[in-house]
């Protein structure tokens, strides 16, 4: 049995279903392997897009995504995304293949030392040296990144070591650690601090979406008549609609949700982690008790110095608390919730064109189901998801939001829709990051995943402008000329429609639904809301 035959084995005995990526001449005999194995190969049009297909898999499953590339050019291709996925927590093991080892000590066609380029981004990147242990490598490059806190795994095969015989190697038990139980004295101590605040407040990061914990964090909340907020990546964990929903917080300016903060004596945080919302945004003074709940401890930083650390099983330490502390006779603020309830409706009646970013999450909300999944690319519609969009359950709105990557939304759909066939899938898009992976709409209708893209259309990179004008007051090289989306839509074989009055919307959405197949939507949008937002939000005064 050839080295790569072991390696496709190792890879099944992980519970691969698919792997996403582009054959080259030094993973051929991966590729050769393949066609006698259970695992779906999908060729994607390029490695970033196979690797935000992988990412997307690690993000709703939990299991480990696979993306392949060839050496060189095609392996560099895929830093993006890894890179991606690891600041994101997403478990991903992307695999390269390489020149023969009898080249890599010299200059020498398309060899990289990738081993080391991917080390930063990466939780584990290694090289397979000897045919023998593939299966070690394959065991702890799933182990590392599956584990708390998940992220990328990179496995290097130089071409040689693939081609390679091995007798008797055959892979290792699948074994993964349960999280241990959060020490008593801990959750104790949680619970006094508590007990003993005026107003105490939640935040949610995406840790709990990742533990499955979920549910164990709505009804901590209701036990003790806590309001919760949400950062970017944990939109859903409890039902904007839950009346101790106060929203998403995120936003780097002072939102209606910052209130709350504002006024809280201690913040509860629920598997957070600083990426998803840097502490001094919302702690600037650093004189509140925080009290940190999650897998692993906090991360050390001068606005996030911790009162009480509760390390463990996260729905179990929930629980523990939800137990012990004295719950709270008022919330924070009833007024709070209602006025970002309203917020979230006062445009939903607005008829003006081009369409406004509060009027399209309202619409795009009305239309889909509690169930069904938006992601969301990066650019100012991100802000505008991030902060407007009703997510109902956990893992239904997904913004990268760790390294923020633009190009994300349209194979990331395709793997959404991989994982969830059932549901629709709605690609949330900016026309600047809708043209950087465009090419997957080719892969999504050769294998036959129907998602609906709806492009938000400006014809600038317009989160850029957003930031120009409040520097500078004025923009600069932000424009640019998009193709007819439409007539591009068609091109491929999917359904292209143009949103031409506001009205329009809705219906054309759910079209797009019933079509059942790849539908691009251009939808102009008027980024006007922007500055209009920022200075609103600038002269805030809080409902509390």
């Amino acid at each position: 049995m050839k080295a790569a035959e072991l390696f496709v084995r190792c890879l099944e005995n992980e519970g691969v279903d698919r792997i996403f990526g582009i054959p080259g001449e030094e993973n051929i005999d991966v590729m050769d392997a393949l066609l006698d194995s259970s695992i779906q190969f999908i060729t994607t049009r390029h490695e970033q897009g196979g690797a935000f297909m992988a990412d997307l898999q690690g993000r709703l499953t939990g299991k480990a995504g696979v993306c392949l590339a060839t050496l060189g050019p095609g392996a560099t291709n895929l830093v993006t995304a890894v890179a991606d996925a690891n600041m994101d927590l997403a478990p991903i093991v992307a695999i390269a293949g390489q020149g023969a080892t009898t080249r890599l000590h010299k200059e020498s066609h398309q060899i990289l030392d990738l081993v080391n380029l991917f080390k930063p981004i990466s939780k584990y990147s290694t090289q397979i040296r000897e045919p023998e242990i593939v299966p070690e490598i394959i065991r702890k490059a799933f182990k590392v990144a599956q584990a708390e806190k998940p992220g990328a795994s990179f496995i290097d095969l130089p071409e040689n070591i693939a081609k390679m015989n091995v007798i008797d190697e055959v892979p290792l038990k699948v074994q993964s650690p349960s999280p241990p139980v959060p020490p008593e004295e801990k959750i104790t101590q949680a619970a006094k601090i508590i007990s003993s605040a005026r107003y105490p407040l939640v935040m949610v990061g995406n840790g709990v979406i990742r533990a499955g914990a979920s549910d164990q964090l709505v009804k901590f909340a209701e036990k003790l008549n806590l309001p919760v907020a949400t950062t970017f990546m944990a939109k859903g964990v409890i039902p904007f609609s839950h009346q101790l929903s106060l929203g998403t917080v995120g936003l780097q300016a002072n939102d209606y949700v910052s209130c709350g903060f504002n006024r809280a004596d201690a913040i509860i945080c629920v598997g957070y982690d600083i990426v998803e919302y840097h502490p001094y945004l919302w702690h600037k003074d650093k004189d509140r008790k925080i009290i940190h709940i999650d897998a692993c401890a906090a991360e050390v930083d001068e606005h996030y110095i911790v009162e009480a650390g509760v390390i463990g099983d996260i729905g179990a330490a929930l629980d523990g608390i939800a137990s012990k502390a004295q719950p709270r006779d008022e919330q924070l603020s009833s007024n709070l919730r209602q006025t970002i309830v309203d917020e979230m409706a006062a445009h939903a009646e607005d008829n003006d064109f081009p369409i406004k970013p509060q009027k399209i999450m309202w619409d795009l909300r009305r239309v889909l189901q509690p169930e069904d999944i938006v992601i969301s690319d990066v650019g100012a519609h991100k802000m505008w998801m991030a902060r407007m969009y009703q997510a109902e359950r956990p893992n239904t709105c997904i913004i990268s939001n760790g390294f923020a990557s633009m190009g994300i939304a349209v194979p990331g759909a395709i793997g959404a829709k991989l994982e969830h066939p059932d549901r629709t899938i709605v690609a949330v898009t900016g026309d600047a990051g809708f043209m950087m992976n465009s090419q997957e709409i080719e892969t999504a209708l050769r294998i036959g995943t129907p998602i609906v893209i709806l492009i938000w259309t400006d014809s600038q990179y317009g989160l850029i402008k957003w930031h120009q004008l409040r520097h500078f007051g004025r923009p600069s090289h932000i424009d640019f000329n998009n193709p007819d989306f439409v007539k591009y839509a068609e091109s491929f074989g999917a359904k292209g429609y143009r949103v031409e009055h506001t009205q329009d919307l809705v219906p054309t959405l759910k079209q797009a639904i019933v079509d059942n197949t790849v539908v691009l939507i251009d939808c102009p949008v008027d980024y006007e809301e922007n500055m209009k937002l920022t200075e609103k939000l600038g002269e805030l005064v809080c409902p509390i």
